[in-house]
């Protein structure tokens, strides 16, 4: 149990979202008022916006609402790291003041109303509470069916994830310590909180329209945060190749001796068609493995340079509410 109104982080990634966050920042500025007069927030909860890098007036804007509303503070990083990373920076920066962080996505598709039973369920005793999405009706036949699918496959590779789990979470102060122990450079942070431990819980919830905007997660991002995910958890394509090795090699064997038998029996046929087809068949399939084990190379060669994760050029706080 968890006494008493915690300080509580609401840590929102920014890229290029100077369209959404005016009115991200004040529903979210109605919603800590609220939380504040129910007991589940006390004053010196605050909202940390981080601009990743933002190509438009995303920094600019976070300065001027830093300075007018009373809940806003701002991190801003050198240069844009992707969204894992800079969620990772608000999480650890978050760190320093709360109780307990929950972080969102400036578009507001996750539902704010839920941001009362994650902390019920931290004053509860829990550690880590992860937002579910109840349903996909808002996302299109294709997006669906992939997501869905990509948590199936994670599970099949012995990756333990929450099905229909993205990044809306709250971690105690206690859980944010843990995962800033963890020190990969490929980040998978729906991974990799799970790894925690502590005691854990979920909120179910419905995913809204984006209030402004377009999507900063394209089928490109969304692609490479999947593979990320298989290949930084997950050695079993590397065992599914050499199983696949053994396999070809066996069935190699029983073809050279069909070829044999069919050669002193008099049953071979001359033509090439078979001969090329196999060539190409193989030749591709060996490039496929080469692919995969180059990546899992090419992430040992990320991790052994331990390159930081992200740079923050300038932070902004709040030592006080004013007005």
């Amino acid at each position: 149990m968890n006494p008493g109104n915690p300080t509580v982080y609401l840590v929102i990634p920014c890229y290029n979202e100077e369209e959404a966050l005016p009115e991200t920042v004040r529903r979210l500025t109605d919603k800590l008022h609220a939380m504040e007069a129910a007991g589940l927030a006390n004053e010196k909860s605050r909202m940390l916006l981080v601009d990743d890098g933002s190509k438009d007036g995303t920094w600019e804007l976070i300065s001027r609402l830093n300075q007018d509303n009373p809940y806003v503070e701002g991190v801003k990083l050198a240069h844009n790291r992707g969204h894992q990373n800079a969620l990772l920076c608000g999480l650890m920066t978050a760190m320093e003041s709360c109780d307990c962080a929950i972080s969102l996505d400036a578009d507001l598709q996750d539902d704010v109303d839920a941001l009362d039973q994650f902390v019920a369920k931290y004053k509860e005793g829990c550690d880590v509470v992860y937002g579910v999405r109840n349903k996909r009706d808002t996302d299109t036949w294709f997006k669906r069916t992939t997501a869905e699918g990509f948590y199936k496959v994670m599970k099949l590779l012995g990756v333990d994830v929450v099905f229909n789990h993205a990044d809306y979470r709250l971690m105690s102060r206690r859980a944010l310590e843990g995962l800033s122990e963890y020190r990969e450079v490929n980040l998978f942070l729906r991974g990799m909180v799970p790894l925690i431990g502590y005691r854990s819980d979920y909120v179910y919830y419905d995913r809204h329209e984006r209030i402004a905007g377009e999507s900063k997660y394209p089928l490109k991002k969304m692609i490479a945060l999947a593979l990320d995910g298989i290949s930084s958890f997950s050695v079993k394509p590397l065992k599914l190749i050499s199983n696949f090795g053994i396999i070809v090699s066996v069935l190699s064997v029983f073809g050279l001796l069909y070829a044999l038998i069919s050669y002193f029996a008099g049953w071979a046929v001359s033509g090439w068609t078979a001969i090329v087809c196999s060539i190409w068949l193989l030749g591709g399939l060996q490039m496929l493995c080469l692919g995969v084990v180059g990546g899992y190379i090419g992430k040992i060669y990320s991790e052994v340079k331990a390159r930081p994760r992200y740079r923050v050029e300038e932070h902004l706080t709040k030592e006080k509410k004013q007005g």
